[in-house]
């Protein structure tokens, strides 16, 4: 039997996928059971014809397609011009400033005839032409994030700023007989997991609920043109490159379609493609295999400031399990809001990221989310410039103080409803009168040391546990309950410091010796 097809074809067999030459006929096919149907497809005339046969090849020009390159590409050399797609504008690489999972990232100029600076605006996201997460990506910033659509987004909700980065253009390239795919974007500063690290994973609570605000601006945008991000982290989180007090949420490799056209995917579950995204975060619907929504975005946005604000997560020990961090998070979302009220630490109370996780668990698979209900529950700061330091440094205690009224009384006092407020502003009022009235030089038997000198002391005020704060950090899985019972011994086994101004003020009166006893 002689079959010659227009070339090139396809011969699909025992799930093979055989790429055909056109340097010949197609040879003599022998039958040699009749168990499986293969497939003859003609690429060029769209027409195919089915064998009722298993086959093998006796005479036959033929040779695998080539397989999919799941490792970084091999770099191209620095200086090389990539060209756009149906445009004339060209790019000029210069050094390879990081790299992905699938790609390479390049500093990158329009000017193609002097070397690329290293301080450059541009960047080029470069991978191997085959590669998927790079497609989707450039899928994504072609159909929702156009320039005219983003600024009319922007003018109509009144925001300064929309958390986007911004893509400039794309195209192929070939070098070395590989082929490539390349997007230019601006260049974009640290990711917020860098910082977090430095924090020993955690963030001041002023900033996690600035961060939730500002990210609930940038989903509702990508939910309305028809896209969801699913996989929020900090990783994918980026400061501006010229002004880190913007962030924004970068990587689009795992975005997905989920409204093509306005018709919402159906809700159906598919254990074999479980679990995808980053584990850490991963919605409960991604756990069973659902293809991603609205409300999966936001139950991972949750997830994440839920870490950033406690330093890790109940789910932390059995990460490498991941059926175990789905009956955990199940646990999580089952027994709101107090899951999320009881993981406070020191200072930080849980219950705005607690009411969010608990909105989040009352919408169904294709609900619209109210955004701006969202950006309410986690307004209880005034958003302004971002603090990335370390929580408890210098600025901890005003921030606190404006944003958490709730100390440690409040965790103690009952997680499910939480104490009065005249008893969780108490602790604040207490340390305003002993700063204030405290003016005599510190007992012999309560200094830890020679006297202090007023430079010394200002240094004291910034950092109240002396000596304890010299230790090294513990580590992000740390059990929030045992930090925050450490923190009280602290406090009751050791006086406040002096503020450096009342060093020298009016003696001490009876009242407040009694207080301090």
């Amino acid at each position: 039997m002689s079959l010659a097809p227009a070339s090139p074809f396809y011969v699909v067999t025992n799930k093979r996928i055989l790429k055909c030459h056109d340097s010949g006929v197609l040879g003599i096919w022998l039958v040699s059971r009749l168990t499986q149907s293969s497939t003859i497809a003609d690429s060029g005339r769209g027409t195919a014809w089915v064998l009722c046969w298993t086959l093998s090849v006796v005479d036959f020009q033929v040779s695998m397609a080539p397989p999919r390159k799941s490792v970084l590409p091999k770099p191209l050399p620095d200086g090389f011009v990539l060209t756009e797609t149906g445009k004339q504008r060209k790019w000029r690489l210069g050094k390879i400033l990081a790299q992905g999972g699938f790609g390479l990232i390049y500093l990158a100029s329009q000017d193609v005839d002097r070397p690329v600076a290293a301080d450059t605006d541009f960047v080029i996201k470069l991978e191997y032409e085959e590669n998927g997460p790079l497609f989707s990506e450039l899928k994504f910033y072609q159909r929702a994030a156009k320039p005219e659509s983003r600024e009319k987004w922007m003018r109509s909700r009144k925001l300064d700023f929309l958390g986007i980065p911004i893509y400039w253009g794309s195209g192929c390239a070939e070098y070395n007989n590989l082929r490539y795919r390349f997007m230019a974007m601006d260049r974009l500063g640290t990711d917020l997991q860098k910082i977090c690290d430095r924090n020993a994973g955690r963030l001041k609570k002023t900033t996690v609920l600035q961060l939730g605000q500002g990210l609930v601006d940038v989903l509702e945008y990508i939910h309305e043109n028809e896209y969801v991000h699913a996989d929020i982290k900090a990783a994918n989180l980026m400061q501006g490159y010229t002004d880190p007090e913007k962030i924004y949420l970068a990587d689009y490799g795992l975005s997905y379609r989920y409204c093509p056209d306005g018709v919402h995917k159906e809700y159906k579950e598919n254990p074999r493609k479980g679990n995808n995204g980053t584990i850490e975060y991963t919605s409960l619907d991604a756990h069973k295999g659902i293809t991603p929504s609205r409300r999966g975005d936001l139950q991972i946005l949750g997830f994440c400031l839920l870490h950033w604000l406690c330093g890790s997560l109940p789910w932390d020990s059995v990460l490498k399990d991941p059926a175990e961090v789905q009956v955990a998070k199940t646990r999580l979302m089952d027994n709101l809001p107090d899951s999320v009220r009881q993981l406070s630490v020191s200072r930080a109370s849980t219950e705005e990221v607690a009411a969010f996780l608990l909105y989040v668990k009352s919408l169904e698979y294709k609900d619209k989310p109210d955004y701006q209900h969202l950006k309410d529950l986690l307004a209880s700061v005034v958003r302004g410039k971002l603090d990335f330091s370390m929580p408890g440094g210098p600025a901890t205690v005003p921030s606190t103080k404006v944003a958490d009224p709730g100390t440690k009384e409040k965790q103690k006092a009952g997680r499910a409803r939480g104490p009065s407020k005249a008893k969780s502003l108490a602790p604040v009022k207490d340390e305003e009168e002993q700063k204030g009235v405290k003016s005599k030089p510190v007992p012999a038997h309560n200094r830890r040391g020679p006297v202090v000198s007023k430079s010394q002391s200002q240094k004291e005020e910034v950092l109240p546990a002396v000596r304890r704060s010299l230790r090294p950090r513990p580590e992000p899985t740390r059990t929030y309950e045992d930090e925050s019972e450490e923190e009280e011994d602290e406090d009751k086994g050791r006086p406040r410091p002096i503020a450096a101004c009342y060093l020298r003020g009016p003696p001490i009166g009876p009242r407040t010796q009694s207080k301090q006893v």
